[in-house]
Parts: structure tokens; C-alpha cells; sequence
């Protein structure tokens, strides 16, 4: 089938590489002339472990094209997804539809033949029937039917997501769409992936309701750790005990400083401002993201008690600013919020993430950049772990600890233990929701 994908960010771009790989023709389309070159000279925008070979694979195969002529591109395809951004509109929360909407209006003036219209960006309830009144108020007589299929892809696993999902959901209004949409997804029907096809509204509340409960497990163990550090308890044994439970489950139940990311931050704000417009408050849902911003602070307070009440003019190794480890999306990372807060109190503030310099260097001005963790730590009076990179597993904590002028160390990952830190010379180590958090043991 001929697919259109309008947006290459990281969803249109996964998404339509993919595609392309399942056997599809896919050309995907952006406005950003700078990014369709990087694209067309075999340059991936962003970092997604394993993209870069199976773009260049689909390429060289004829599958995969890029351009940015939408009307060309959307001209003859079976099917047009839009993929395109959907941020937190400033003010009420609500989320921006102006470049879905956009999309729908030029997707409406180049289609020819009938034309299934799939939103795979995340959107409100009912956004899909009014993508599809936009286009027929431009089209009346166009043959096309809208779908929406919104994505569940882990930024650093999402190539095999996309192939081995646990779901595919997949809203329709009509068996014509439906039949469309089952071809596209052919491959992963043959193989006994479960595709549920809904209604729209369904649809796209499945990935809001989703992304909120997953967010209501990390809020929900970061306070349990909270509370494990007032009475005793090791969070991580109680996560693991909870998680061996079939009915909860062990994923998303790591204590931390926080979620943040391209999706949760928005999401669950998106879905507390639909409770609030159809007078049914997701009071589980505000709670969590006013207790979310919290734990972040709560984070910051740490440091500082580390550092004996007070980071003015010490110098602070942060390794990690990323939202997680693989991916470069700084987008609501709890380093946002960390970091700035330890400058504004007269820290020194050293950084090394493997992939987040690029986005870093303008989000986190008044910053250092180093290549490793040991520069970072070279006579610091502190250092902290905000994103669990591999590298950062499995540090040598005796030189890490010899370089630097106070050896310190705030472990909000929970990589190691106090017994590690004590061993290999640290004076001081907090980590969160464990025994021995105000100290080395």
C-alpha cells in the first residue's frame, strides 16, 4: 500500500520507517527543508537505537522516500497519517490541535481517490470527528474515511514496539477503513499480535487512560519510597513484592526523581483538562501531577542536604539529563527542573549524558559539558546520578570517589547502595526510598 506520513518527528519518523519495512511504500513528508535534507543524505534527527540502519535498509530498498511536497506525497496513497506535534497549549493545558488541524486541511486539498485519514498523534476525545469536518468542510465530495490509531512506542525501545506490540488499537467508522487499516497491519496480524479495532472516541482514550495509569505507578511508588525512608523500608524490596503480584505487576514501579518525557507530562495534563471540560474531574490524574512536581523538588532538596545544607560555590557532577537512558529527548526531564535549581543556588554545575548535549546545550545554560563521568567528578563536592545510562551502572566507584575533593554521591536512580558507596570511599550517599539514605552505612 502507499503510505503518506505528514511529521518526521520521533513518532512519524519511527513510524513511517516501520511501515516501510513491513512492505509498504512510505514517503514521509515535513516542512522542515533542513530536516528532509538530513533525512534524504541518510542522517537520523533524532536518536532511536537501530533506526539509522533500518532507514538506510528501507531506502536502498526503494521503499522509503522524503519530501517536502505534501501534495505530491498524500497524491494516489491509501492511507495518510498524520503524526505531527501536539504540545501543552500554554495557559489551560489544553493540547495545541492547531497542526493536526492544519494537516487536515492540506491533506483535504491534495487527496485524490478514496483516502483513509489516520491521526497517530496523540489527541483529545473528538478530535477525530473534527479532522474529519474539516476535511469535508474543504472536500465535500471527497471519498475518505478517519481513523485513529495512536502510538504506544517507548522512546530508546521503539523499533521494537512498533514490531512487537502488545497492542494495536485502531478506531474506525467504517468496514472500508477498517479493511485499510487491517492490510497496513497485516504483518503483525499474521503473526498474532492483538489489533482491537474500536470506535474513535475509544480510541483515543484508551492512550490517554494508558499513559495515565502508567504515570499513577511511578507517583505511586515514588511516594511509597517517600514514606519507606520515614519508617525504614527499602522501596525496592517493596516494589519487588508488589510487583511479583500478577495483578499489579513489577514494570513502572522503579523509585526515581520523577516521570517527565514527551508523552506523560502532556498527556496526563491533557486528560485532567478533558475531565474538567466535561465536568468529571480525574482527580487521581491531578494528583499525580501536582504530586509529580514534588518529587522533583524533593530531589533538589536532597542534594543541598548532602552538601551540608547548602551548594553555593560547589561544584556538582550530574550524570544523566535525559528523561531516560536511550533516547536524546530532554522534553520535561526532572534535570529541567534539578539543575537549574542547583545554578540559581551558586552550584558549579558538570554534565555528561552520552545523548543529550545536543538538546542540553540551549535547555541548560550556565552548564559545563564533560565526556565522562570522571571529568565531571574531578575534585567536585558532589555527584549525582539523574538518568540511569549503562555507563553509569557500573562506574568504578573508588576512582570515581578519589577524584573527586568531597566524595558525595546522590543516587537518585538507586543504582547502588550504601555498603558500595561506603566501600569504595564515599563520605556520603542518599539514594531514595532505601535504608541508609541520609548516609553512607
Amino acid at each position: 500500500m502507499k503510505i503518506a506520513m505528514i511529521g518526521t518527528g520521533y513518532v512519524g519518523l519511527v513510524s513511517g520507517v516501520c511501515f516501510s519495512d513491513f512492505g509498504h511504500d512510505v514517503i514521509c513528508v515535513d516542512k522542515d527543508p533542513r530536516k528532509i535534507s538530513m533525512l534524504e543524505a541518510g542522517e537520523v534527527p533524532i536518536y532511536e537505537p537501530g533506526l539509522d540502519a533500518l532507514m538506510a535498509r528501507n531506502v536502498e530498498a526503494g521503499r522509503l522516500t522524503f519530501t517536502g511536497d505534501l501534495k505530491a506525497a498524500v497524491d494516489g496513497a491509501d492511507a495518510v497519517f498524520i503524526a505531527v506535534g501536539t504540545p501543552t497549549r500554554r495557559g489551560d493545558g489544553h493540547a495545541d490541535l492547531s497542526y493536526v488541524m492544519a494537516a487536515a486541511e492540506e491533506i483535504a486539498a491534495a487527496m485524490t481517490g478514496y483516502t483513509v485519514v489516520v491521526t497517530k498523534s496523540t489527541v483529545p476525545v473528538g478530535t477525530n470527528r473534527a479532522v474529519r469536518q474539516t476535511i469535508r468542510k474543504a472536500r465535500p465530495e471527497a471519498e475518505f474515511d478517519v481513523a485513529s490509531n495512536p502510538e504506544f512506542l517507548r522512546e530508546g525501545a521503539a523499533i521494537d514496539d512498533f514490531m512487537r506490540p502488545d497492542r494495536v488499537v485502531v478506531g474506525v467508522t467504517s468496514e472500508r477503513a477498517s479493511a485499510v487499516m487491517a492490510e497496513i497491519y497485516r504483518p503483525l496480524f499474521l503473526r498474532e499480535f492483538p489489533i482491537l479495532m474500536t470506535d474513535l472516541e475509544t480510541a483515543e482514550m484508551i492512550k490517554y487512560a494508558a499513559n495515565a495509569f502508567l504515570a499513577t505507578k511511578i507517583t505511586f511508588i515514588n511516594e511509597i519510597a517517600r514514606l519507606c525512608e520515614k519508617v525504614g523500608a527499602d522501596v525496592k524490596e517493596v516494589a519487588r513484592g508488589m510487583g511479583l503480584d500478577g495483578r499489579i505487576g513489577n514494570k513502572f514501579l522503579h523509585a526515581g526523581p520523577g516521570y517527565g518525557g514527551s508523552c506523560f507530562p502532556k498527556d496526563t495534563q491533557a486528560l485532567a483538562r478533558i475531565g474538567q471540560d466535561n465536568a468529571c474531574p480525574m482527580q487521581i490524574t491531578e494528583t499525580v501531577i501536582k504530586v509529580n512536581e514534588e518529587i522533583k523538588r524533593r530531589m533538589i532538596d536532597k542534594i543541598v542536604d548532602l552538601c551540608d545544607g547548602t551548594v553555593n560555590g560547589k561544584s556538582i557532577a550530574v550524570l544523566g539529563v535525559t528523561f531516560k537512558p536511550n533516547t536524546d529527548d530532554m522534553r520535561e526531564a526532572p534535570a529541567l527542573t534539578i539543575v537549574p535549581a542547583l545554578i540559581g543556588a551558586g552550584a558549579r554545575v558538570r554534565v555528561v549524558d552520552p545523548q543529550g548535549r545536543r538538546e542540553g546545550e540551549h535547555l541548560l545554560p550556565g552548564v559545563h559539558w564533560n565526556d565522562d563521568a570522571y571529568k565531571a567528578a574531578q575534585n567536585a563536592d558532589c555527584v549525582v546520578i539523574l538518568t540511569e545510562w549503562n555507563e553509569f551502572r557500573a562506574l568504578d566507584l573508588k576512582k570515581l570517589a578519589r577524584k573527586m575533593a568531597t566524595p558525595r554521591m546522590a543516587d537518585l536512580r538507586n543504582i547502588y547502595t550504601a555498603r558500595d558507596a561506603r566501600r569504595a570511599g564515599f563520605s556520603g550517599y542518599v539514594s531514595v526510598g532505601r535504608p541508609g539514605h541520609g548516609g553512607a552505612e
